[in-house]
């Protein structure tokens, strides 16, 4: 790794024009400091400007847009091929343009797009037009959190000096077992788990190999083992799986705004009626999810006020339904079958509704069922040759957060 690391460093420094050297009043050079320059020239020698690329820019229109000529911003995307597909320039990047001053303003020198949090691709603008990649140096680290509910997970995480990018990891591997949009005061977490770090940064969350989740009445452990078949990778204790026929609920890590009851006062009509769902409150777009596989029986608008609506039926006379869609996924219409997880439509706020939210509801053989009651059937569980394994690694991990 070091010696790739010195490599990059080498070509970049190869790619840079030399300087000449400052000399001092005899004649002779001054002393140069041994500098390396991360991105493969001063910054510091240019005048800089920072900003994102828009909606619907294309590459040649940003290098237009930032002072480059129509014919060389062509040559630079032949000559970046390799290093950068320009169709993959995304609107709300951020980069940077240097420039140098001259007689008509100033003249465009370099541009450091940024591709992610660590990548980013240098394109230099004169003479000889060419890029280079700069990655950032990253590292992997093994942690641990215990986090403790009082006001939001996400404030909690934080407080902890946990990144709130664990949330997401959990929210999938619990999305069988835990109902993330009911934690109260008190619920606890910990995890044990990897991350990839960049400069004091976290960049992404890389696995979790061990969580409990408690809640005081109820308690849920999550510990990572493949039986190398491909299938499930989450266990409890006792060799169940995580994964149970339906999801706990079919948005990620949101909030309730309407739970199930047969007494609701009606945000529009103000009168008094049953409201057998749940209603989640997400942003328009934010996709939604089929609970569990089976097959899509009603997909289209609902002239009595659901908007938008998809009904599934799944096995064992369970029926769902998910309404005021601001669309509906591709492919998917009456007749379509469906996974569990899979993104069926997205959030909106079409037919009687008073904002974007999903209205989400549950049949059990005709009869309404609350979706946060709702127990869901297990999978199959962990072979038994695997359950010492299992064991071991579960007392393992608790020794772990002990210490």
């Amino acid at each position: 790794m070091k010696r790739r690391a010195l490599i990059l460093v080498l070509l970049i420094l190869a790619a840079v024009p030399s300087c000449k050297r400052n000399t001092g009043a005899a004649g002779e050079p001054e002393p140069q400091k041994d500098t390396v320059l991360p991105l493969g020239f001063r910054t510091d020698d240019y005048q800089v400007d920072s900003s994102k690329v828009r909606d619907g820019e294309t590459f040649s229109g940003l290098m237009g847009r930032l002072g480059l000529g129509a014919r060389d911003a062509y040559t630079l995307v032949q000559r970046s091929d390799s290093i950068f597909d320009v169709r993959r320039l995304r609107a709300g990047n951020s980069f940077e343009a240097y420039y140098t001053p001259d007689t008509t303003g100033r003249k465009l020198e370099y541009v450091v797009y940024h591709n992610d949090r660590v990548r980013s691709t240098i394109f230099k603008c004169r003479d000889s037009l060419c890029a280079w990649r700069f990655d950032k140096p990253v590292e992997k680290v093994h942690k641990t959190a215990d986090i403790t509910i009082h006001s939001s997970l996400w404030n909690d995480m934080v407080a902890a000096g946990t990144s709130p990018l664990l949330i997401v990891e959990l929210a999938d591997i619990y999305a069988w077992t835990v109902n993330f949009f009911g934690l109260q005061e008190g619920d606890r977490f910990r995890v044990v788990y990897n991350q990839t770090e960049s400069e004091g940064q976290v960049i992404s969350i890389d696995d979790i190999e061990f969580a409990i989740y408690d809640s005081g009445s109820f308690s849920a452990s999550a510990i990572r083992f493949d039986q190398g078949d491909g299938g499930n990778k989450y266990w409890n204790e006792k060799g169940e799986s995580l994964r149970k026929a339906f999801l706990k609920a079919p948005l990620r890590y949101n909030r309730i705004s309407s739970r199930f009851t047969y007494h609701r006062k009606h945000p529009i009509t103000g009168k008094v009626r049953p409201h057998t769902a749940v209603d989640y409150a997400a942003p328009t777009g934010t996709p939604v999810h089929a609970i569990g596989d089976g097959t899509v029986t009603l997909c289209g608008w609902d002239g009595s006020g659901g908007g938008n609506r998809i009904k599934i039926k799944h096995m064992n006379g369970y029926e769902t339904c998910y309404m005021h869609l601001s669309k509906f996924a591709s492919g998917i219409k009456s007749g379509s079958r469906v996974a569990q997880g899979q993104v069926i439509g997205y959030v909106g706020s079409t037919g009687h509704s008073t904002g974007p939210h999903l209205d989400f509801r549950v049949w059990k053989d005709g009869t309404p069922v609350d979706p946060l009651k709702m127990i869901s059937p297990p999978s199959e569980p962990l072979r038994k040759e695997n359950l010492d394994s299992l064991g071991k690694l579960y007392r393992a991990y608790l020794d772990t957060l002990a210490r």
